[in-house]
């Protein structure tokens, strides 16, 4: 009997959410033969948010993954780095990038809800089976199995779990009760999309106002700005007035923001957040046959732009080890082993040049610690 229907004669493998890295994982094992069966809570399998950008690590892992040709269909991408600007949009510097390989693209943008319905048509493509509007309440581990009980009063036996149910996951909290939950770390994060002018050809940094914010180009047609304000406390932000707030914090601003900021209205798609981030000890990633993926286990914060690819990371790499081993838990261990370090580079440096802006370091000081982060995420996962 071949390894791959052998693996299909086991029982399935269950994942909790039906995000980046729980879609990105399901494709990949239900490819490698295994079942596998998706729970999302959410019945419209919907996804908020604006636009993304991808950098060259993330490119590298979307071409591990199989999407990077649907991903160029989509999108934006270029093959130079970013512009510095200053707040009127003059441009004072430009980033000398360079593709992370030969003909991947150095970085680029696209919409969140183009790639989530990439995702989620490739996992129904793929054999996946997904049951919207349902969440596992509870499941035991048998040892050999995982027994699980849903929202709708169904159970199901799996042969493990992978729970892949985000920042505030709940399955982090059914397993490790005492686990660290994020914690605030100092700064909003605006977005908003707009129509992208010629000139806005790649991604622009804008500095030396007192708040940061770039655009980011995700497809011909379209672009969406991003703003990080420095709030000591969370705070409530009136969905009904979001955009009179953004106004005012793009104040500083002419040329390309200025114009966006001119536009902004009532009826503008604000998304606005406060960043959170969590890095889970390394003995809390997994419990017997559960373990946890993605931001489930290393939420981080948006100043490296690597959160949606060390997901797809995740995937990656838990596929191969389960692959290389027969035992989950053995398959688990040599996972955590593999990309603690590297998820926690990801978390703790996003967290500190979030922390340095609050502390209004040099632009010098702040370029170092960005281009330290980004040459070690050049290296192989």
């Amino acid at each position: 009997m071949s390894q791959s229907s052998s693996r299909v004669d086991r029982a399935p493998i269950l994942v909790l959410g039906g995000g980046i890295g729980g879609m990105s994982f399901a494709i990949l094992a239900s490819r490698a033969g295994w079942p596998v069966h998706v729970v999302e809570a959410d019945p419209n399998w919907r996804v908020y948010g604006a636009g993304i950008t991808v950098t060259g690590p993330t490119y590298r892992a979307f071409r591990s993954l199989g999407i990077l040709d649907d991903l160029k269909a989509q999108g934006y991408h270029v093959t130079e780095g970013g512009r510095i600007c200053i707040p009127n949009g003059t441009p004072v510097a430009d980033l000398q990038d360079r593709p992370i390989q030969p003909d991947l693209p150095v970085s680029g943008g696209i919409m969140r809800p183009d790639l989530h319905a990439l995702l989620s048509r490739l996992t129904r493509e793929a054999g996946v089976r997904v049951s919207l509007g349902l969440t596992a309440t509870e499941w035991t581990d048998q040892g050999d199995r995982v027994e699980a009980r849903f929202s709708d009063g169904s159970t199901g036996t799996y042969d493990f779990v992978v729970a892949a149910d985000g920042a505030f996951s709940k399955a982090r909290s059914f397993l490790f009760p005492d686990a660290p939950r994020p914690a605030y770390t100092g700064q909003y994060c605006w977005r908003v999309v707009a129509k992208r002018p010629p000139e806005i050809d790649r991604s622009h940094f804008f500095v030396g106002a007192p708040v940061t914010c770039g655009l980011v180009p995700v497809s011909q047609d379209l672009m969406y700005m991003w703003l990080l304000e420095n709030v000591p406390e969370m705070r409530r932000v009136d969905e009904a007035t979001a955009y009179q707030r953004l106004a005012a914090l793009l104040a500083p601003f002419s040329g390309p923001v200025g114009a966006v900021r001119d536009a902004l209205n009532a009826d503008s798609l604000v998304n606005v957040r406060p960043l959170e981030a969590v890095l889970l000890p390394r003995d809390q990633w997994f419990k017997g046959r559960s373990i946890l993926i993605g931001d489930a286990s290393h939420a981080t914060t948006p100043h490296l732009a690597s959160g949606a690819g060390i997901a797809v990371e995740d995937a990656l790499v838990l596929v191969e080890e389960l692959q290389r081993h027969t035992d989950a838990p053995t398959a688990f261990q040599a996972f955590t082993d593999r990309r603690f370090e590297r998820c926690r580079l990801v978390v703790e440096s996003s967290v500190a040049i979030g922390k340095a802006q609050q502390d209004h370091v040099s632009p010098e000081t702040m370029g170092a610690m960005m281009a330290k982060a980004q040459a070690a995420l050049l290296a192989d996962i």
